[in-house]
């Protein structure tokens, strides 16, 4: 099973969606988990990890680790030579054992490296994606040919969207 997840903060809240699929390529997922918390984290730049991870965390706690083969996230894994990103503490955090992708929609300011640029569906903004546990050519690929014809991947634009729908 593969799990993608993303994160919205609005008031002291987080609402936090993972959708779950099998092959890269599905169209639709088998699974929407959801859950929303509250007092999380001011956002610091360059730590985005204090923040979110612990939101991550929390919903995985509702899903079998055991089934998981891979995680992408909303982020970096490596946000600049030897400084993890949010992919690269939720790897440490499975002692290495469940590979990340990071699926970025801006480019992090100092990270040179780590990233290779994704256009898809014609966009001229690319997708900045980053691995860990996993080689980055490997992950690259997997997201290219997840499905949908536009930037985002069909199951990462429906985790986005998911996450901003009203919920109390």
């Amino acid at each position: 099973m593969i799990l993608a997840f993303d994160t919205y903060y609005y008031d002291t809240k987080a609402k936090t969606i993972a959708v779950s699929f099998n092959d890269w390529q599905d169209e639709e997922p088998l699974h929407i988990y959801s859950e929303i918390i509250e007092g999380v984290s001011d956002y610091e730049s360059g730590a985005f990890y204090k923040r979110e991870l612990p939101c991550i965390l929390s919903l995985l706690n509702k899903i079998n680790i055991e089934e998981i083969n891979a995680i992408i996230i909303d982020g970096y894994t490596m946000l600049e030579e030897n400084k993890l990103g949010l992919g690269g503490h939720l790897y440490e955090k499975f002692d290495q054992k469940i590979p990340i992708i990071g699926v970025a929609k801006s480019q992090y300011q100092s990270n040179t490296s780590n990233y290779k640029t994704l256009l898809r569906g014609g966009s001229v903004r690319p997708l900045y994606i980053s691995a860990i546990g996993i080689d980055l050519k490997e992950a690259y690929n997997h997201i290219k040919t997840m499905h949908g014809d536009f930037r985002m991947p069909t199951l990462l634009q429906l985790v986005d969207t998911k996450t901003k729908e009203k919920n109390n």
